[in-house]
């Protein structure tokens, strides 16, 4: 049962594309402080649409979006940037920028006018930045221009400005896409240690296992349209993922956790 004071709230979201096309339908969701919620689904389900909503990126053809009971339209940009962290797939225009004004970007919304004209940066900001790329072990790409980095690379300085930002909300789509297994489990284990700090993620993955380690919550989402919400526990079984994902998903019990894979475990080689 949801609690009263959700952090982030999508109500009956609907959002039609050109021509009709429906992308999502009635989408309902609320995200409690301190909670991941991993949306899950088939390619074309609708996962980035609603990110992109919840981010205010799309204004919703019908229902609303609120954070902290306050309408997200109703919001200037630096105020949801106040409040709300966006890791997209990948940054569309990669431009000169290094690395390290890139992060540092993500403080505008937290700094005033004067600060902002004055173009300082304090010690305790440049240790916050030193602080979010070693934890996404980007420490050393630093000085290197975003042009210059590969796919995942890119990948880890977006999830360090989104910690950076401070933001209460983060919403990460497919954030590890792009990631060597070591640095998939890290980026998660990162989005873990913010939710115990008390801030609170939406984030979209196809990562089943992933999903079932380390979110509170999962939505399985198909044809723009919630399927099921619940518990790990709940979600990652059989009968609620087959009619979603089809017939070849294979379950294996690892101790209280359920290891999903698209063979059997015991298949030969």
């Amino acid at each position: 049962m949801e609690k009263a004071d959700p952090k982030l709230e999508l109500r009956r979201l609907v959002f039609d594309y050109p021509k009709g096309v429906r992308a999502v339908d009635g989408f309902d969701v609320s995200l409690r402080s301190g909670e991941i919620v991993c949306l899950c689904g088939p390619n074309g389900s609708g996962k980035s649409t609603v990110l992109k909503l919840a981010s205010g990126l799309l204004e919703p053809t019908e229902g609303e979006v609120r954070i902290d009971g306050i309408p997200l339209a109703s919001l200037s940009k630096r105020e949801r940037a106040r409040l709300l962290a966006s890791v997209p797939q990948r940054l569309e225009a990669l431009g000169q920028s290094t690395v390290l004004s890139f992060v540092l970007g993500g403080r505008y919304a937290r700094s005033s006018f004067l600060e902002r004209a004055l173009g300082g940066v304090s010690h305790q900001e440049l240790e916050r930045v030193e602080e979010a790329l070693a934890e996404t072990d980007a420490a050393e790409l630093k000085e290197r221009r975003l042009v210059e980095l590969s796919g995942g690379q890119c990948q880890r300085v977006l999830v360090a400005r989104a910690l950076f930002q401070r933001a209460s909300v983060l919403l990460f789509d497919e954030p590890t896409a792009m990631l060597d297994p070591a640095h998939q489990v890290q980026v998660f284990r990162l989005i873990a240690s913010a939710r115990d700090g008390g801030r609170s993620a939406l984030v979209a993955t196809h990562d089943l296992n992933l999903a079932g380690h380390f979110a509170d919550r999962i939505l399985l989402l198909q044809e723009g349209r919630v399927r099921a919400l619940g518990a790990p526990g709940e979600i990652l079984r059989p009968e609620v993922l087959g009619p979603i994902y089809g017939p070849d998903l294979h379950f294996q019990r690892l101790g209280e956790r359920v290891l999903v894979v698209p063979w059997p475990v015991d298949a030969p080689g």
